[in-house]
């Protein structure tokens, strides 16, 4: 699904745009929902899923071995210190103190603009084709938020991963990176995420407080409940064990967004997050997986609201 007003970049081989927003009705939307854009990142965010299955995420203190070794020079691992590079820039920009709003501390509109000026450099940095490379930054500068209205949502998420999609299609990435791009990208993307959104405050971008799965992500719980597919001990009830989620939320997903939720809020899951003590009661995580597939081609890409403000070409 192509816009015929973005800019063109190049037109050798293939036609490499500057992504614009192209959803802008309900019948935009019905196009979306059975293009061939829409079947194919689908499609590479199912291959990931299906990557993970059964695996656990590195600990810390072994990609910590690994870095030592000198075993990470793959673009994966380059991806991933970016992404720490990313988080450094809170410390030179700290959240401004004397302001009277709950969400959104304006000082997060000077990291995103450190990320603005900085990120076409960093994605010729990974090593991306001069002709793909605004395209690409077009991808991850909508990734960790909007700055007008410092919010963060599922939409930004949507953009990471077509960046990552980005790179595969570029041949940067193949199969036999998927589950580093989860276990050890999107999971260090995920801990950026946690980072902006707790010292800038960012606003949950279209929410649905209670009854919404997470007021900022999705992709951690569909990826996650994909790791735990067949898992002989870990059952969707485990959640409410607190030894369990402690011990394990760095090897899975899943957990780590429990624990993040119970650090972050109070009360029991139950009152401030029913509809992940509701998913707690299926039997198996198969059935969760499944649903998480199910509920976010629903209410994150066929959502007009979300869908929108989604700047895409996707090769």
């Amino acid at each position: 699904m192509t816009d015929t007003a973005s800019t063109s970049l190049q037109t050798n081989e293939r036609t490499f745009v500057v992504p614009t927003t192209q959803i802008h009705s309900l019948e935009d939307l019905e196009s979306w929902k059975t293009s061939e854009t829409f079947n194919n990142f689908l499609s590479f965010i199912l291959r990931l899923n299906e990557s993970v299955r059964g695996k656990k995420a590195p600990k810390p203190s072994e990609r910590q071995k690994e870095i030592a070794a000198g075993n990470c020079t793959k673009l994966t691992d380059k991806l991933e210190s970016m992404l720490e590079h990313f988080e450094s820039w809170t410390a030179e920009f700290p959240p401004e103190v004397d302001t009277k709003s709950r969400f959104g501390n304006p000082a997060f509109k000077q990291w995103h603009q450190r990320l603005v000026d900085r990120g076409v450099d960093v994605i010729r940095g990974l090593g991306v084709p001069e002709k793909a490379v605004e395209e690409l930054y077009s991808y991850i500068k909508e990734s960790f938020g909007n700055a007008q209205r410092i919010d963060y949502g599922t939409g930004h998420e949507a953009h990471f991963v077509a960046f990552l999609y980005g790179l595969e299609s570029l041949g940067l990435v193949s199969s036999d990176d998927y589950e580093a791009l989860v276990l050890v990208v999107f999971k260090r993307y995920i801990k950026l995420m946690r980072a902006l959104q707790t010292v800038y405050w960012l606003e949950p971008a279209g929410s649905h407080g209670v009854w919404g799965l997470d007021d900022y992500h999705f992709l951690p719980f569909l990826w996650g409940s994909g790791q735990l597919v067949d898992h002989k001990h870990f059952k969707p009830k485990s959640i409410h064990q607190k030894e369990v989620i402690e011990d394990f939320k760095e090897e899975y997903l899943y957990f780590e967004c429990i624990h993040f939720i119970n650090q972050v809020k109070t009360e029991s899951l139950i009152w401030h997050s029913p509809m992940l003590n509701d998913i707690s009661g299926v039997k198996v995580w198969s059935k969760v997986n499944e649903g998480m597939i199910k509920m976010y081609k629903a209410e994150v890409l066929g959502k007009y609201p979300i869908i929108s403000t989604f700047c895409l070409d996707l090769f």
